[in-house]
This record gives C-alpha cells, sequence and structure tokens, in this order.
C-alpha cells in the first residue's frame, strides 16, 4: 500500500472504520428498512469524515473505484436486462420449458421444470420466470396427481441459483467485474456448480419437502400446459440462442485465450466476439428476430428498453457504490490484516466470500446485495487470502442464496402464487436454497481444491 494514496495508514482506524461500515450497511437495511442505495452509501460517506483518513485520497478512491466498475460492465448489466424483456415478452420462456419436458419426459415434470429453471434463470429474474412459469406449475401438480410443493420446489431453487451464480445474469456479472474474474471462466465453472446445485433442490423437493407438504394445486390452472404449438411463439432453437448463443462466446474467448498465444488468428476473433459487450448484443438482436406481432416491434423498440433500464438501475448505483467500497478498503490495511487472520488461523480461505454472501443476503434478502457485497469486501483482499477472483466470486455467490425466507421478495412471490403456508414454504423453498447453496458451494471448493479455479 502506497502511503501516498492510503485512505489511512492506521490499523485501528481501518479496521474499526471496516466493521461500522459493515454494521451500519446490514442495519440501515434490517432495521430501518432503507433502500440498499442509500444504505450502502451513508455507511461509506461517515467513513470518510472519520479522524485521520486522508479525504482527497478517500474522495479519488471512490470516484475511481465507482467509475472502474461501471465502466467495465454497466453497458453489460442493461443488454442482460433487454434480452431478459425480449424472452420474457416473445413466448421463448414457453418455448424453453416445453421443450424441456419433451426432453425429459412428463412423466417427469418435477425435474423438467427444475431444468427449466436452471436454463432460463441465467437470463431472467428468477421471481418474473417463477410468475410466467406457475400456471404450467399447478397444471402439472394436478395431471400428475403431486402436491405443489413436489412440483414446484426444485424449479424454485434452480432459478435462484443460476440467478446469483452464472453470468450474465446482473448480480454475478457484477461480482465478477469487481473483483476481475474471467467471466468466460465462471459461467463455465459456475454452471457446473449450478448443475449440480439444481439437481439437489430437486431431489429436496421430490424426496424430502414435497411428500411432507400436503398443499394441492389450485384448480384455477387446470388443463393450462405449454404443450400445444403457437404460431405466434418462436421455434425451440429461436428461443435458445439469445441465452446460449452470448455464453458460448464469453466462454470461448476464454478458452481460446488459453490454448493459443497472443496474436494467434482466434485469438484475436474471440477476443472481440468474446466481449462480453459484443456478445450480449448479439444475444438482443437474436431475441429481438423472435418478435412476431407489429404491436410487438414496436414496444420492443421503446417499452422493453425503458423495462430493462428501471430493472438495471437499481443494479447498476449498487454495483457501483461496492466498487467504491473495495476500493477505498484497498487504501487501507484492513485487508491486510483480516488476510492475515485466516491464514494464520489456518481457515480455509475460500470460506470467507462464502460467509459474507450469506450474511448480506440472510439480513437483505436480497441475492444480488450478498454477491455484490462479497465480492466488494472480498476484492482487496485476494492477493494475501491466495484465491483466484474466479473462487472467490463463485463462492460469495454460493453463499448468497443461502437462505430465501421471509424477508426476501422472491420468496413471497413463490409463496403467494403455490398457496404454502409460510412456515411451509420456509421448510420447502428455503431449504431448497439452502441444500442448493450449499452443494453449490461444495463443488466450488473441489473445483479450488484441484486448481481448476
Amino acid at each position: 500500500m502506497d502511503p501516498a494514496t492510503a485512505v489511512t495508514t492506521s490499523p485501528a482506524l481501518s479496521l474499526i472504520g471496516f466493521a461500522v461500515v459493515i454494521f451500519l450497511l446490514l442495519f440501515l437495511i434490517a432495521k430501518w428498512k432503507w433502500h440498499v442505495f442509500f444504505a450502502l452509501l451513508i455507511p461509506i460517506l461517515l467513513f470518510g469524515v472519520l479522524p485521520g483518513i486522508q479525504r482527497n485520497n478517500f474522495i479519488d478512491a471512490f470516484e475511481t473505484g465507482f467509475g472502474n466498475t461501471l465502466g467495465s460492465i454497466g453497458v453489460v448489466i442493461v443488454l442482460g436486462s433487454i434480452i431478459a424483456e425480449a424472452l420474457k415478452h416473445t413466448g421463448a420462456i414457453q418455448v424453453i420449458t416445453r421443450s424441456m419436458v419433451k426432453l425429459i419426459g412428463s412423466n417427469r415434470m418435477p425435474l423438467a421444470l427444475t431444468m427449466t429453471g436452471f436454463v432460463i434463470g441465467v437470463a431472467i429474474f428468477s421471481d418474473v420466470a417463477y410468475v410466467i412459469l406457475n400456471p404450467l406449475v399447478h397444471s402439472a401438480a394436478k395431471s400428475m396427481g403431486v402436491g405443489i410443493a413436489v412440483m414446484s420446489t426444485g424449479l424454485v431453487g434452480a432459478l435462484q441459483l443460476t440467478h446469483a451464480i452464472v453470468p450474465p445474469t446482473p448480480g454475478p456479472l457484477a461480482a465478477a467485474a469487481l473483483l476481475g474474474a474471467d467471466i468466460g471462466k465462471t459461467i463455465i465453472f459456475g454452471s457446473i456448480a449450478c448443475l449440480f446445485g439444481s439437481m439437489s433442490c430437486w431431489a429436496w423437493g421430490v424426496y424430502v419437502a414435497g411428500p411432507r407438504i400436503k398443499t394441492q394445486a389450485s384448480d384455477e390452472f387446470d388443463g393450462r400446459n405449454f404443450d400445444n404449438a403457437e404460431e405466434d411463439l418462436p421455434s425451440t432453437l429461436s428461443s435458445y440462442t439469445p441465452i446460449l448463443i452470448p455464453i458460448v462466446l464469453i466462454g470461448t474467448q476464454s478458452v481460446v485465450s488459453l490454448l493459443f498465444d497472443e496474436g494467434h488468428i482466434l485469438r484475436t476473433i474471440f477476443s472481440y466476439l468474446g466481449w462480453p459487450v459484443i456478445a450480449l448484443s448479439i444475444g438482443v438482436w437474436l431475441a429481438y428476430r423472435n418478435i412476431k406481432s407489429e404491436d410487438a416491434k414496436d414496444k420492443a423498440k421503446d417499452e422493453w428498453v425503458e423495462a430493462a433500464l428501471r430493472t438495471s438501475a437499481m443494479i447498476l448505483v449498487v454495483t457501483g457504490l461496492g466498487g467504491s467500497l473495495s476500493a477505498i478498503l484497498r487504501g487501507t490495511p484492513a485487508v491486510d490484516y483480516i488476510a492475515m487472520l485466516f491464514t494464520e488461523y489456518g481457515l480455509p480461505t475460500i470460506m470467507l466470500p462464502f460467509l459474507i454472501g450469506i450474511i448480506g443476503n440472510l439480513i437483505t434478502g436480497s441475492t444480488t446485495v450478498g454477491v455484490i457485497t462479497a465480492a466488494s469486501l472480498v476484492a482487496p483482499m485476494l492477493g494475501g487470502l491466495g484465491l483466484s477472483p474466479e473462487a472467490a466470486m463463485l463462492a460469495g455467490a454460493s453463499g448468497s442464496v443461502i437462505i430465501k425466507y421471509v424477508n426476501s421478495s422472491y420468496f413471497w412471490v413463490c409463496t403467494s402464487l403455490t398457496k404454502l403456508s409460510v412456515s411451509d414454504a420456509v421448510f420447502s423453498y428455503g431449504g431448497a436454497t439452502l441444500v442448493g447453496g450449499l452443494t453449490s458451494f461444495a463443488v466450488v471448493c473441489v473445483m479450488w481444491v484441484v486448481g481448476l479455479i
């Protein structure tokens, strides 16, 4: 740490300031119900008025951290939100669901819905996706003669896992940027962790929670399904490509950079095609090609983009503030002391982002806040902890889904639509996210130990 640019050189002051920021952030959200923007901004600003803080350096760190973070992923977050709007309005989600049912079998609908959640959670906010799929959940439970928890639990868990862990979903994308993680590697290894986690959510719903919950499906959606092809729905291939092509391009860029030397033509090509801005722009174009009606085309030009911008706004400002907090903490001795604490006592350093992710989600009820908080706080410590950016990001993201309960808006969306009691929903949905998050983290730990991340 360069004393000329340090926010403070006092270890005691930096540790106290670090503790106060975290306490105030969680207190303002949990106790006073402040919006996360002010709950994060106010503690950071108060840190800057502590005696002994070099305020010029503090201001420089704040502005640099905010600008650099948004400069790397701001446009990408907006593009991802536009893709989500297009998938929602063009019927691509219904087509993807129908294809999963055909692939896995209508007699295994809980698994088919779980795998649907695994795919579309990458592109669509989990609560929106569940609202769209809710009629099918009830209809399938009715036709199979099983309780609603059997049918819905795997889907609820899988949607939340990929939403929290796999870019280009905004939360993990922001966390990857804060930590400097390779997005392609994060997609590849995050998907592996989520696949195991999603299967554990399915098992929890089918074999543990579901059979113990007696709530049945609603008659309101009797006979509703996505089996019948409709003329205005896109093809199966067209429905998947806006999600898969950007992921493939970004992932290929990471693989090519490992296999080929600088200057190789493939590396040159994919360094541009795999740039998330280009990859997601291609995804937007592919998603818009699915628009059928003239009315939808008109709305796509304006209304869909504005809806995506509204969705992106909170994530952008919180991510920027997370970048500011990381830059400020990087200019203090606190990060070295915390990293040293873990290494001297032989604690697994990968536990730190995981635990911060858990705490952030438990207190705020937001997966996005959990994963961004973990990334913001751990980013300055990576060197001392001996963690790769990818390992830290995936560990924090795995923790950020543990555990969804009554302070989570997603919990209430799923609970109200399935008509479960609160206690049953905590057991079923909260249990699924607990099991899924732990399973995903265990897979991340294995990949870290063997040196994949």
